[in-house]
């Protein structure tokens, strides 16, 4: 049995459902939205309204089943050109962390929302506060930082600092954590921890011994994170809201 990313981050589909509180008429937009588990999410719960899926990866877009009041797109959140004031909700499940430049990615989706509109993602909170991280890299045996860094809005004055810039008001911070889930067992753990590309560019850089020893340490954390349904570690993220000024100025 494999996992994936949806299933990794199950437990926090319903406190960010619950904070998203879409309405039937809604239409939303779904930045970073992978495969589209959350915008057809967002999409059942506005029947009358709509939802858009925004990602850069092809390989997801093309993955990702539509619904009829669902599209997905494509692109790269920081300089797609939205329809501006389309959308009532802005949502992202720890798809808003990679931009080249945040201020203005968070502008642009400030731009693509209606006066008063919302913004509701989740975001990691710092490496050393999410145990697998820690764990995982603690048995690479290297800092193995290669790819994207998840962390970047880890800060809660980053975070405000950022929005702010962007046009964003009434900006909080709800600190949330929850289980990742890694797979039933060991095996299934392994094999899609060697698919991050941290882990598979590190393992890329040592001899064929020094690369068995490692997996052999991975294995034996997963192994130590088996619990009776699974293999699980601990995290913590920040729920963030925040929304766009009824009118230029407003707070």
């Amino acid at each position: 049995m494999t996992v994936d990313y949806d299933a990794e981050l199950a437990r926090y589909n319903p406190l960010l459902h619950r904070a998203w509180d879409v309405q039937p008429n809604d239409r939303v937009l779904d930045v970073g939205c992978g495969v589209g588990q959350t915008t057809r999410r967002a999409a059942r719960s506005a029947p009358a309204g709509s939802a858009v899926g925004i990602d850069v990866s092809e390989a997801a877009i093309a993955r990702a089943e539509p619904l009829p009041n669902v599209d997905f797109v494509c692109g790269d959140a920081q300089t797609y050109a939205f329809e501006p004031a389309r959308f009532d909700l802005a949502i992202s499940r720890f798809g808003t962390m990679f931009f080249d430049d945040p201020v203005a990615a968070f502008a642009n989706i400030a731009r693509a929302l209606r006066p008063g509109g919302r913004l509701v993602m989740l975001v990691w909170q710092a490496a050393d506060r999410n145990e697998w991280y820690v764990e995982i890299h603690r048995a690479l045996g290297s800092r193995a930082d290669a790819g994207p860094d998840p962390f970047t809005l880890a800060d809660p004055g980053v975070v405000e600092a950022v929005l702010g810039s962007a046009g964003f008001v009434d900006i909080t911070l709800t600190d949330v954590a929850e289980p990742l889930y890694y797979g039933p067992d060991p095996g299934a753990a392994l094999d899609w921890v060697r698919g991050f590309t941290s882990v598979s560019t590190f393992l890329s850089h040592q001899d064929p011994t020094a690369a068995a020893a490692t997996l052999d340490r991975l294995r034996d954390v997963f192994a130590a994170h088996r619990a009776g349904d699974g293999i699980w570690f601990d995290s913590r993220a920040w729920l963030v809201t925040a929304r766009r000024p009824v009118a230029a100025g407003a707070a």
